[in-house]
C-alpha cells in the first residue's frame, strides 16, 4: 500500500516536542523572574478601612512616625495605631467627618480597626524593627517617602537580594540616631533628612559603622533562623 503521508510527517511530533520544551522553558524563566517581590509586591496599595493621608499627617503636619507606630524602637514588630491614638486628636479635630466614622465606631464598640497589612516579610525570614532603627536605619530606607504618600504603598521589594545590598554595604544607609539640632527629630525618623554639607553618605556611614561596630550578618543563619 502506498504511503499517503510525506516523509516530513515523521518529524512533526519531534518538532512539536522541541517547540513545547522551548516555550515551557521561557514560561519558567518569566515566572521565576517576574514573580519576585520586585514585580509582584512593589506598588501594592490596598484600600484601607480609613483613608489615612500620610502626606497630610506626616508631610504637612509634621507628625513623627512614632506617634502612631509607637513600638518600633522597642519591638521586633512595628504596630498599627490604636483607636485611642487616633481619637486623641479626632475627638476634637474633624470630629464629625464622615470619613472617620469607622474610627468613631471602633471607639464606641471597642473593636479594633481592621487595617490591611502592606509590608509582609515571609515567616521564614527573621526581621527585627528595633535592631534596625536603633542602629540608624531610617524608615525611608525600607518604606520610601511615606511623608509624600496620600495612600501608603509598598515602595521597596523587601527581597533577599535587596536586604543583602544593605547588609553588605551598611555605610550607604545608616544615619545618626540623635537629633542633630535642638528640638529637631532624629534623622532616623526625619524622612527628609540630608547628609550635612561637606560630607558624603559614604563618609558619614563609614564613621558610624566603625563607631557602632555595625556588622550585619550576610550568611543564611542571619535571617533564616
Amino acid at each position: 500500500m502506498a504511503n499517503i503521508f510525506p516523509k516530513a510527517t515523521n518529524l512533526i511530533l519531534i518538532k512539536a516536542m522541541f517547540a513545547l520544551s522551548i516555550i515551557g522553558g521561557l514560561v519558567t524563566v518569566a515566572v521565576w523572574y517576574y514573580f519576585t517581590p520586585k514585580y509582584s509586591r512593589v506598588g501594592y496599595q490596598p484600600v484601607q478601612p480609613v483613608a489615612f493621608d500620610h502626606k497630610l499627617h506626616v508631610g504637612q503636619l509634621g507628625m513623627d512616625c512614632r506617634f502612631c507606630h509607637s513600638y518600633v524602637e522597642m519591638s521586633g514588630h512595628s504596630n498599627y495605631p490604636t483607636t485611642q491614638v487616633c481619637m486623641s486628636c479626632h475627638k476634637q479635630v474633624q470630629a464629625d467627618n464622615p470619613k472617620l466614622q469607622p474610627v468613631r465606631d471602633s471607639w464606641a464598640t471597642g473593636q479594633p480597626i481592621s487595617w490591611v497589612k502592606i509590608h509582609n516579610v515571609p515567616d521564614y525570614a527573621y526581621f527585627n524593627h528595633s535592631a534596625h532603627v536603633n542602629r540608624g536605619i531610617s524608615c525611608v530606607s525600607c518604606h520610601g517617602q511615606v511623608n509624600e504618600m496620600n495612600v501608603v504603598f509598598e515602595d521597596k521589594p523587601l527581597s533577599m537580594a535587596w536586604c543583602l545590598s544593605c547588609h553588605r554595604n551598611p555605610q550607604n544607609y545608616v544615619r545618626p540616631i540623635a537629633a542633630t539640632a535642638p528640638g529637631s527629630t532624629s534623622p532616623v525618623f526625619n524622612l527628609n533628612w540630608k547628609v550635612p554639607a561637606g560630607m558624603s553618605q559614604a563618609q558619614l556611614g563609614r564613621k558610624l559603622v566603625h563607631d557602632w561596630k555595625i556588622d550585619p550578618p550576610t550568611d543564611c543563619a542571619g535571617c533564616h533562623r
